[in-house]
């Protein structure tokens, strides 16, 4: 019997060896707009390789400022390209990697489904009244925000900044802002067109024109420091594929049209 035991740790050892290693999950820090859309991106990618996502949801401004003070991020997709440029400024993501993965459209929605319309919104609209004598415009952060940025900018080309700057419900992502119009706590809001289509509590009110903006992008780069740099960098090009593309186009994402 002296050589049964080692006999049988060496093939212990064996056997753990042979088992397959599973890859570690990703971790993607993500614009709020995109949690539903990258719920089932995540999914169909750990479906196929066998690596799960973690999400890591939150505003674009947020998020790139998590990612520069060292948050362990491996992918970074933002809502606006402001936020990935200043990034890769800091050196903090891969700039081959970056591609743009979707579009959107930014729209006006209201509680009440007596204000629901698909028409655009033009200088005429009299989004004040319909906020009432106390109601506010529920609004991701002007200053910071992509969807605040792009609901600022939208109203000022429209003439409407003016009366409506001192009648905002500002909030830290476009999502909170969908919540507050949701659950009646603001009768308006500005959300991307997506937000509205999430949420069977809100109605669209009213589409901004395109012109009256920039084009709402979404870019997705692999982070500089991230461990899984390859995995990063193979999941940023799937979700500029056509299985993530058909996804993303379930959730009401536009594709990316030509640089204007």
């Amino acid at each position: 019997m002296p050589f049964v035991i080692p006999m049988l740790r060496a093939t212990v050892v064996m056997m753990c060896l042979a088992l397959p290693v599973k890859a570690a999950d990703l971790t993607v820090f993500a614009a709020a707009s995109l949690g539903d859309a990258l719920s089932d991106l995540g999914a169909a990618w750990d479906g196929t390789t066998g690596q799960g996502v973690t999400l890591v949801l939150a505003g674009s401004s947020t998020l790139a400022r998590q990612i520069d003070a060292g948050a362990p991020a491996d992918v970074y997709v933002s809502a606006n390209a402001t936020w990935m440029d200043w990034l890769a400024e800091q050196g903090r993501v891969l700039p081959d990697s970056r591609v743009d993965i979707a579009s959107n459209r930014l729209v006006l929605v209201a509680h009440a489904p007596d204000f629901e319309s698909e028409a655009d919104i033009t200088p005429q609209t009299d989004i004040l009244t319909g906020l009432g004598a106390s109601g506010r415009l529920a609004i991701a952060l002007p200053e910071a925000v992509p969807a605040g940025i792009y609901a600022k900018t939208a109203l000022e080309a429209l003439g409407l900044w003016g009366d409506l700057s001192t009648r905002l419900a500002p909030t830290d992502n476009v999502r909170a802002a969908l919540a507050l119009v949701a659950l009646g706590e603001a009768p308006l809001g500005i959300v991307y067109a997506t937000d509205a289509v999430a949420d069977p509590r809100v109605r669209v009110a009213g589409v901004f024109p395109d012109q009256s903006h920039p084009p709402i992008r979404y870019p997705a780069a692999a982070v500089a420091d991230s461990p899984n740099s390859d995995a990063a960098r193979a999941f940023v090009a799937w979700l500029a594929q056509d299985t993530a593309q058909a996804i993303l186009a379930q959730h009401g994402f536009l594709p990316v049209g030509p640089t204007p």
